[in-house]
């Protein structure tokens, strides 16, 4: 990996960008790649869409995303290199991935691509589904977003190629009783007691099993916040519970209702929360086969969690995740990218789009 690319990655990681402050980051890309002179630039907001040339007719075209935000600080975590290691917040998700897509961007300016590329910068992937800058950079640049073979997430996935994504709800779980002092608890009905079994068949559930072809995704549904009205000296008249369900591919709301509605069991009302699709699995695509002899026979895997894998399939594009950040690292305190595996992903991509 040219040593110009660490450089980048590490202003990159110097530039704070947690979810809703991209704006400096985005603006410090734009100046970078406006520099470049490419065919097209758009922005929306802190997203930016770059096309490095004009498409040829009857190419193919291939989207590169990168989002551009991180978790909040999690602690002091100084941008540095230390043997294999470049630490620094967002430096396996995805800082270091973005550098490589500006250095796609660069390289495709100098030698004309194997297929036509389009990258993509934005804001707010780590947030709430709603609140992505994804859809943004689409209304801005629908025509680029029409023709796409193929969109490849630099997500960390060691290296591995990802197929499809598990998609992800939150169902607010509403058990309703009545308030009395906790005295006299028989003159109320306990909210939180008439929750327990929702818990207990939370906590008995085995996860699901998935296959699509050698893949495996693994359902899974979890109670993962328990909130109440009232305080320590009162019978609650209210309990809610999170239950987040991980759903396989080729699920739709209908059918994710419909599990919900078992494990409820009738007990309770539920409300949906940031519904976010599962992913197509896209192992059919030519460009997929591509893109692992590419990366040496790259493993596939099934991504066991959501991306916007799933957003792009329910827009009708065929998507992966492919990325060089350690998925271990991701959103940890003393977050790392291993150098070795920028460098593996950067000659993998190369050999895909610059043969």
């Amino acid at each position: 990996m040219p040593g110009s690319l660490l450089a980048l990655a590490e202003d990159l990681l110097r530039i704070p960008s947690p979810t809703g402050q991209e704006d400096a980051i985005g603006e410090f890309l734009a100046r970078r790649l406006a520099a470049l002179s490419p065919h097209a630039l758009l922005r929306a907001g802190a997203n930016l869409l770059v096309v490095p040339r004009a498409p040829r007719p009857g190419g193919r075209r291939i989207l590169l995303l990168g989002h551009t935000d991180t978790v909040p600080a999690l602690g002091e975590n100084p941008v540095r290199r230390e043997g294999d290691r470049l630490h620094g917040l967002g430096a396996s998700d995805m800082k270091a991935a973005l550098a490589l897509m500006v250095g796609l961007v660069e390289r495709s300016l100098r030698v004309a691509p194997r297929h036509d590329l389009i990258f993509g910068f934005y804001a707010a992937e780590e947030g709430p589904y709603a609140g992505s800058g994804l859809p943004l950079l689409r209304a801005a640049a629908e025509e680029w977003f029409a023709g796409v073979d193929l969109a490849v997430c630099l997500e960390p996935t060691d290296n591995a190629i990802e197929l499809g994504c598990l998609g992800n709800v939150h169902a607010r779980v509403h058990f309703t009783g009545r308030r009395a002092h906790s005295a006299r608890p028989w003159q109320g009905d306990n909210a939180i007691h008439k929750a327990g079994g929702l818990l207990q068949r939370l906590g008995t559930r085995a996860p699901v099993d998935h296959r699509f072809g050698p893949l495996l995704y693994r359902e899974v549904m979890s109670a993962t916040m328990v909130e109440y009205r009232g305080a320590r000296n009162v019978v609650p008249d209210l309990c809610t519970v999170n239950v987040n369900y991980r759903f396989a591919p080729g699920k739709d709301e209908a059918q994710v209702r419909h599990d919900l509605d078992g494990v409820v069991a009738g007990e309770a009302g539920y409300e949906l929360v940031d519904f976010c699709p599962a992913g197509r699995v896209a192992a059919g695509n030519p460009l997929v086969e591509e893109l692992r002899a590419a990366a040496g026979g790259a493993e596939f895997r099934a991504k066991q969690a959501w991306t916007d894998v799933g957003r792009l399939s329910a827009w009708g594009i065929d998507a992966v995740n492919f990325g060089p950040g350690l998925t271990a690292q991701a959103h940890q305190a003393g977050e790392y990218a291993s150098i070795a595996e920028l460098g593996r992903a950067w000659a993998a991509l190369l050999r895909w789009l610059h043969p």
